[in-house]
């Protein structure tokens, strides 16, 4: 049993890891907005979901900033950040890489691994909707298991290792929705829309000039290794894991409530636990220490409403998986 002194000493150093995270964080925060106008809930979704060590998808139509929002978090969180454009016929050594055979010396042969674009820090995905469902398999099998096997070898990927897709959701000709086991690889769906009038005209002056403005640096690799470590490590009080429990189950067919008629599907395990995640990783970007039930309803729409679907009658009725997610949360007080 550890001395109190041994107890006191490791909270100190705990809280003082905290604030250091914390500050970089915020810093990583504010290098993105000064390049990345009026899209300030995104940013700090994406960030939350990079600092919870999971993946997101980007959804929004063209010319909202999802690439460079990528880019920019790449430079500024220190990552080795690689775009990839998917195609109806980008097959998975596209993504993955090959081998190849080489001769060497002596005329000997032997195969060589040429890594694909997939490993790196941080990949957007664009347009992930487009390839076919093997490349799309191919992709978030790696997201899973980080990993990927070639020939029979395994190579790893790269710590951190996280996955920006992107989709666009007027266009759905020749496209290859994702199913729901694979939409559940996401942490979160994070919605990028229009940005006000103000935003417009800074985006305006600032991206038609003789320069633009661009991202620096606010973090290293080892920072954001760091800062995910201590996000796992921070507490959360009864009443945050209570309501996460309470918002997941009742997001599911046959719960208690007057809302679970309308669902033909809802979120499983992984949802709390992500919930479980993305809330302390929030609570770190404000610079607390422990979440709160606020934090809970803040987060609920993009981590439930991609693991949801609604029945036919409640689409017929008008009824939305963003109204319902919403009146649940309204019932956690």
């Amino acid at each position: 049993m550890s001395a109190p002194s041994e107890t006191f000493d490791l909270d100190q150093m705990i809280i003082r890891n905290a604030e250091t995270a914390a500050a970089s964080v915020r810093a990583a925060r504010t290098a993105i907005a000064s390049v990345i106008f009026g899209q300030e809930a995104v940013i700090d979704r994406a960030l939350i979901t990079i600092l919870a060590g999971g993946h997101a998808l980007l959804v929004g139509v063209p010319g909202l900033a999802k690439t460079k929002l990528v880019e920019t978090m790449g430079t500024v969180l220190g990552l080795d950040a690689r775009r990839v454009q998917f195609t109806p016929d980008l097959m998975p050594s596209d993504i993955l890489g090959a081998e190849v055979l080489e001769e060497g010396m002596g005329g000997k042969r032997a195969f060589r691994f040429i890594r694909g674009p997939i490993f790196a820090q941080l990949l957007m995905a664009d347009e992930i909707n487009r390839a076919s469902p093997r490349t799309q398999s191919a992709l978030l099998q790696a997201m899973q298991e980080y990993h990927v096997t070639v020939a029979g070898e395994r190579h790893d990927l790269p710590k951190p290792f996280h996955v920006l897709a992107t989709q666009n959701p007027l266009e759905q000709e020749g496209t290859y929705p994702l199913p729901e086991a694979q939409l559940d690889r996401f942490l979160m769906e994070i919605d990028v829309d229009y940005p006000d009038r103000d935003a417009e005209r800074r985006i305006l002056f600032d991206t038609t000039g003789a320069e633009d403005t661009k991202p620096r640096a606010a973090m290293a690799v080892d920072d954001l290794l760091s800062a995910q470590r201590l996000v796992r490590r921070l507490p959360v009080g009864e009443s945050v894991v209570e309501a996460i429990l309470t918002l997941v189950r009742s997001a599911r067919p046959g719960a208690d409530g007057p809302e679970a008629k309308y669902i033909a599907w809802g979120p499983g395990p992984r949802a709390s636990q992500a919930l479980m995640l993305a809330v302390r990783a929030r609570a770190l970007l404000d610079g607390r220490f422990a979440p709160s039930v606020d934090d809970v309803t803040a987060l609920a729409e993009p981590v439930l409403k991609h693991r949801m679907a609604l029945t036919f009658a409640a689409r017929a009725d008008g009824q939305s998986v963003t109204g319902i997610v919403r009146r649940l949360t309204e019932r956690l007080g």
